[in-house]
């Protein structure tokens, strides 16, 4: 691995993003953050054996993401560069994902992918995966570090904009929010929640009530309904993921359609077209996972990539939510409708995703 800027380790530079977006590889997909660097490695002769890492795996977009790595590399145009492809989830423990990565890189793996269960902790792998030729490409689920290439959607923006959509939507009447936020943690359910508060602390006198949902709709449903009989009716809604709970929580107590800034699940759509229910469907797309295959793949072959990656955030508003265009009564509910970035490659059917399993292979 060749220096070409920071280090002999890494190939990272401290370029602006102006300089990343005119310099690096397919921007148009792999478009670069704000104020973000460039890493580059020397290129490998593939085929690759590439892995990814998954930690938690009891939501249905850690399902979906797994389905998209998969579809992507049964892929033709993806199948002559993979010499194995692996997959592994190993829960909610950085310890134990740490050491699965360990296992990749002393058994010759060339590319990396994983949602990070910590985002502070994975200094010591990443020396590792450097001094045995490893790229590493952390998602979803991001590290504190420069030393990687990261895909990611920003998930401040993503808070940011479901709160904004609800305080636009309610104006002055607005006195109480309740706030569904993820597994906590990790970065992104951190910087989601930086994003809502950003916007709801300019509201004079608004109280944020949060609860932890774990992005899990049965969580969610559980936790909604105890916020409910503990603290009485709320003015908007805003949720990380498991947006479908949080209705049929609200729903089942009989509390008023009120707006709220809720996921991009197939089931949350549904209900939000059935009952009406003003606000904005935002996603964090799991085919995330394939464009973090396709950028490791992308850094192997020699390529100038943005250290952070920012990909466009999936969003219909609720007026715009419509049957068989952006949600699908015939698919199961837990479907999330982010299947891809045209900006990167077709997106897939649901029928490739579906005909995927998310067992660990």
């Amino acid at each position: 691995m060749k220096l070409t800027t920071l280090t002999a380790a890494l190939a990272v530079s401290l370029a602006a993003s102006s300089i990343a977006q005119a310099d690096t590889y397919r921007p148009e997909c792999f478009a670069p953050a704000p104020d973000t660097g460039t890493i580059q490695y020397d290129a490998k002769d593939g085929p690759y054996k590439l892995a990814f890492v998954n930690g938690f795996a009891g939501n249905d977009w850690r399902i979906q993401a797994i389905q998209s790595a998969k579809a992507w590399a049964a892929r033709d145009e993806n199948k002559g560069n993979i010499d194995e492809f692996t997959v592994v989830s190993v829960g909610n423990d950085s310890a134990a994902q740490i050491a699965a990565i360990d296992n990749f890189i002393a058994a010759g793996y060339h590319g990396i992918v994983f949602i990070a269960v910590n985002p502070s902790a994975f200094e010591g792998v990443i020396r590792r995966a450097n001094r045995e030729g490893t790229v590493l490409v952390p998602f979803d689920n991001v590290l504190d570090t420069d030393k990687v290439a990261q895909v990611n959607e920003s998930q401040l923006a993503l808070g940011k904009l479901k709160a904004q959509t609800v305080v636009d939507l309610v104006g002055d009447d607005l006195k109480k929010v309740l706030m569904v936020n993820g597994l906590p943690g990790n970065s992104t359910d951190r910087d989601r929640r930086l994003g809502m508060m950003e916007v709801l602390e300019t509201v004079e006198g608004v109280e944020v009530v949060e609860v932890v949902g774990n992005w899990d709709t049965g969580t969610s449903q559980k936790v909604v309904a105890d916020a409910l009989a503990t603290h009485g009716q709320f003015d908007a809604v805003v949720s990380q993921h498991g947006g479908a709970g949080t209705i049929n929580a609200m729903l089942a107590a009989d509390h008023p359609i009120v707006p709220m800034g809720l996921d991009g699940e197939n089931g949350v759509r549904m209900l939000i077209d059935e009952h009406k229910i003003p606000g904005i469907s935002a996603s964090q797309a799991p085919a995330m996972s394939a464009v973090a295959l396709d950028a490791a793949v992308s850094l192997l072959q020699g390529n100038k990539l943005p250290q952070t990656i920012f990909l466009p955030i999936p969003n219909v508003n609720s007026a715009d939510i419509a049957s068989g265009v952006n949600f699908f009564p015939d698919l199961p509910k837990s479907f999330n409708t982010g299947t891809g970035y045209a900006e990167c490659f077709k997106p897939f059917t649901p029928e490739e995703l579906l005909g995927q399993t998310a067992d660990d292979s």
